[in-house]
């Protein structure tokens, strides 16, 4: 059974901030990576494609690390967001957009094609413009891997003028 998020947080970034290339989604060749909260942590649920393949039943590691990296950020935009007293589809403001001022990832077991993958997250406030995301990726029941992102507050500096 596929998981459908229903509220996502990549669905309210301002058209400008929405390209990325694993959570954009006017992105046209991206993954579209979307992250909503399920209970009080977060969650991404992606089924990876054949181009994804590492060896054959096997997904490329680096997707994984797109995975976690996408998630991360998207988590920590959710939490701020929710602090700000806001959630995905209110309307009210845009939420904020987050970067990867860091990416760690364990890889714990091969990760099978053909099944969806679940990033489940918890998020810990490190300093106002700094979060902490640690990521557990699932295939089925099983953990395939784990990640830790820090995420920054995108700076000002990163628009187009």
């Amino acid at each position: 059974m596929e998981e459908i998020l229903v509220k996502a947080i990549q669905d309210e970034y301002p058209d400008d901030f929405a390209w990325c290339y694993g959570c954009g989604r006017l992105n046209k060749d991206g993954h579209h990576f979307r992250t909503g909260w399920e209970g009080e942590n977060t969650l991404t649920v992606y089924i990876p494609k054949p181009e994804h393949t590492a060896i054959p039943g096997f997904v490329y590691g680096g997707l994984i690390a797109s995975f976690i990296d996408c998630h991360g950020t998207g988590s920590a935009s959710l939490a701020l967001h929710r602090k700000n007293g806001h959630e995905p589809g209110d309307g009210i403001v845009p939420p904020p957009r987050f970067v990867t001022a860091s990416l760690n990832v364990e890889f714990v077991k091969p990760t099978p094609q053909n099944v969806p993958l679940r990033a489940v997250g918890k998020v810990t406030e490190i300093h106002p413009k700094k979060w902490k995301v640690e990521t557990e990726v699932f295939a089925n029941d099983t953990l395939c891997a784990r990640g830790e992102v820090i995420a920054v507050v995108m700076p000002a500096t990163f628009t187009q003028k």
